[in-house]
């Protein structure tokens, strides 16, 4: 299949092609309020006149007392919708469509967040001397599963009247609803945890809520994890039988992933020493669920080349998710479109830290995105110590200005009426 044909999804609209913009978190929320601003709006239309048939956002989160940082953007009830609005104008102004992430961090929130840090169980992010950069998590009851069911639907719902096309359900990366598909953090006895079924319960109790709020018109992806890449995590052969769960609810797109916070997948690296191919990461492992899906599946990590993204296809994939290769050249489909073998190959630092060097990596790419927020070009190198300092440095500041905001506008009901 041709990477520039359009696509139809299965709710009958028609992507123009078949090359995405996969999630990146933008780190780009202003106060007071955790909202989108210009500065989005600016990046987002760079990315429209890049050529991308579909734009996912970076993922917003579903409830405002649970960030996965301090500059993450929320939609929840009682957000003004305007803003989203003017986002959603800029990021389809080129007439790709134009999807909403919408996420909750679970247990993945710093410990230096106000607010919230939920996980089916009391199972704490493990990343050795940077363990206690995490929130120590509290196991959620019933009430708590229901309001976050509530929530996501409700957002999805408010991005669907600012005039978003379509929303991604987060279940991949080691966020809370890849929490619950894992039997390593998944740890209970109820209905909740145990069997597979049950493990997917909330995921699948979300994608009927969403749907249920949301116009038949308005499409509904997922994205969930290849595997875990933790021994003894989720793995390939549960993401085919939840792909079989999925199937009937309405899902129009299924974006295939991997890794989490302790299991640095889309980096090029795993915890259990899984080797993942040099680019698109998860094809190897992922084309047999290719075989399994009643939905159209898109393949992220790793794409930088033209060549690659037509091999995705090749083994059967509808979509081929382009993410850090879009941070550093916003017209990169364009050029494929018009012949040119343009790649961008992705940061990388070979600092003995692997963890920081991670958490280094993701600095540079909002180093990159900021640069494209103010009409300049990417720099091919950037000083990362330098720069991971100063987003260190950012961050805290935002802290402060966000624990200041949600003090005095604490959670509304998960139900509560939009204010528009």
């Amino acid at each position: 299949m041709h990477l520039f044909a359009p696509l139809e999804l299965p709710n009958g609209s028609c992507l123009p092609n078949r090359v995405a913009k996969a999630a990146m978190e933008e780190s780009l929320a202003r106060q007071p309020g955790q909202l989108p601003g210009p500065e989005i709006e600016e990046l987002y239309r760079r990315w429209a006149r890049g050529g991308s048939g579909l734009i996912i956002t970076g993922n917003v989160m579903v409830d405002r007392r649970a960030l996965t940082s301090p500059r993450t953007v929320v939609l929840d009830a009682g957000t003004p919708l305007e803003p989203f609005r003017r986002w959603a104008a800029a990021a389809g102004s080129a007439g790709g469509h134009v999807w909403m992430q919408i996420n909750h961090p679970g247990r993945q929130v710093r410990s230096d967040l106000p607010g919230v840090a939920w996980a089916p169980s009391e199972v704490a992010v493990s990343l050795g001397k940077h363990t206690s950069a995490f929130a120590r998590p509290t196991a959620m009851d019933e009430a708590d599963i229901a309001a976050t069911t509530a929530r996501f639907a409700t957002t999805a719902r408010l991005a669907e009247e600012a005039g978003f096309h379509g929303v991604q359900i987060h279940a991949a990366h080691g966020y809370l609803l890849s929490q619950f598909l894992s039997p390593l953090v998944n740890r209970r006895s109820d209905r909740w945890g145990g069997s597979l079924e049950n493990r997917a319960r909330l995921l699948i109790e979300i994608v009927k809520a969403v749907r249920a709020q949301v116009s038949e018109s308005f499409a509904v992806g997922v994205k969930i994890n290849t595997a875990d890449f933790q021994r003894g995590g989720f793995d390939t052969d549960e993401v085919a039988q939840v792909l079989g769960f999925l199937d009937g609810l309405g899902v129009d797109l299924v974006e295939l992933s991997g890794g989490s916070m302790e299991s640095a997948a889309t980096m090029g690296r795993t915890a259990d020493e899984t080797m993942l191919d040099r680019e698109a990461y998860f094809l190897s492992l992922a084309e047999r669920l290719v075989e399994v899906a009643s939905v159209p599946l898109m393949l992220t990590g790793g794409i930088c080349r033209r060549a690659t993204a037509e091999r995705v296809l090749e083994r059967g994939f509808a979509v081929a998710g382009v993410a850090t290769a879009l941070a550093l050249c916003p017209d990169l489909p364009a050029r494929w479109q018009a012949g040119e073998d343009a790649h961008v190959p992705p940061p990388r630092l070979g600092w003995k830290d692997q963890d920081l060097a991670s958490a280094a990596v993701l600095a540079i790419v909002r180093a990159h995105m900021s640069r494209l927020v103010r009409g300049s070009r990417p720099r091919p190198r950037i000083p990362s110590s330098f720069v991971f300092a100063l987003d260190t440095l950012r961050s805290r500041g935002s802290v402060r200005a966000y624990g200041t905001w949600l003090a005095a506008n604490p959670a509304p009901d998960a139900t509560s009426a939009v204010q528009g």
